[in-house]
């Protein structure tokens, strides 16, 4: 990591900062030059870690979602609150009211290295828009997490992955597939079309596809509601529209799949459009118990942000870097260990219908 020197830089460095920061307020991942980039990327891996170091207490670790106010992102955060108070540490979260104001993200990350908070985790709107600022914190002893939606590799040490891409993308697949008999015209309605995991799950969605099992069914659109519910809403209005024969619908994203759940309910597509993607089980209880969706899947954000706040504290204890195979303790979610790029996943999603749904509050 950064060790005592980077930190006690953070002072003597303050105006240098701010100066640097104005600068980059208005830059983007694409501004930062290759020999500038490959400077950067070894930084957040330097030092040695030690994963019998004591953990520390007394820290500030500011949370950055991809958006306030989200009920996925308010659960994600809160269980990161709960670690930290557990580890002895001060939470605070930061954040814009839109899933796509990547300038006000920028902002936020400029403002918590100014203010010197000890790490951040952050869930990017934009893999590239956020690195010059993200760089600028770890150049001055800022720990860097990302959660759920993550940055370019070399803007961050650790990536907290909700789960594997691949399992995410292949069984958001599988359940739909199952639900329309194999056959049929489907269409996927995502987020922002430059939010990192939605694109990435996106891609593996249409590798699935390729599957000669999947031979019948055909993924006509990809239509985007930028996590903001009207424009979903809207956005699977004009699907149906579009696409009369319509089969099924998957939306890897909380806010388009309860929008999405809330147009079919009160249309005459209601039991024979399917929809199913990632969604929270209080957003969309009522939904499957009236019918308009039979399953959907979504990993625990609590334990989500619960990790996050584990490997920022980790990353300030020295305890890792952000390398490979590097281990720490993650409270009840026991010891974990960092793979390939610094990611670390708490686990497996869960898939959630009639017969499980009321077990489950978030």
């Amino acid at each position: 990591m950064f060790g005592t020197t980077a930190r006690s830089r953070r002072l003597t460095l303050a105006l240098a900062t701010v100066t640097a920061l104005a600068l980059g307020a208005t830059a983007c991942g694409g501004g930062t030059t290759k020999d500038d980039a490959s400077k950067d990327s070894g930084s957040a891996a330097a030092g040695k870690a030690d994963p019998n170091a004591e953990t520390k207490k007394g820290l500030t670790v500011a949370f950055l979602p991809k958006q306030v106010n989200n009920p996925y992102f308010t659960t994600a955060d809160k269980g990161g609150e709960k670690a930290l108070q557990e580890l002895g540490s001060t939470y605070k979260e930061v954040g814009t009211s839109s899933g796509t104001d990547t300038a006000g993200q920028v902002s936020y990350v400029n403002t918590l290295t100014q203010q010197q908070v000890d790490a951040m985790a952050v869930s990017a709107q934009d893999p590239g828009a956020l690195c010059t600022a993200l760089k600028q914190a770890m150049r001055n002893g800022v720990s860097v997490v990302t959660y759920d939606s993550d940055t370019n590799k070399d803007c961050r040490q650790v990536f907290v992955s909700p789960a594997s891409a691949e399992d995410l993308g292949r069984t958001q697949v599988e359940l739909l597939a199952e639900q329309i008999g194999g056959k049929g015209e489907i269409a996927i309605l995502s987020a922002a079309q430059t939010a990192t995991n939605q694109n990435a799950w996106i891609e593996i969605m249409k590798e699935t596809l390729k599957d000669p099992k999947y031979k019948d069914i055909k993924l006509v659109k990809v239509a985007y509601g930028d996590d903001d519910a009207q424009k979903s809403f809207q956005q699977t209005q004009g699907l149906l529209q579009e696409y009369p024969n319509l089969k099924g619908i998957i939306s890897p994203t909380t806010v388009g799949i309860k929008a999405a759940a809330q147009y079919l309910s009160g249309s005459k597509y209601k039991g024979k459009v399917k929809l199913t993607g990632l969604g929270t089980p209080n957003d969309m209880r009522a939904y499957v118990k009236n019918g308009t969706v039979e399953e959907f899947e979504l990993w625990e954000p609590a334990k989500l942000g619960s990790l996050a706040a584990h490997a920022a504290v980790a990353l300030e204890s020295g305890q890792i870097t952000g390398k490979k195979g590097e281990s720490f303790t993650a409270g009840d979610l026991g010891k974990v260990t960092l793979g390939a790029d610094g990611v670390v996943s708490p686990g497996e999603p869960t898939v959630f219908n009639k017969t499980n749904i009321d077990e489950y509050d978030f």
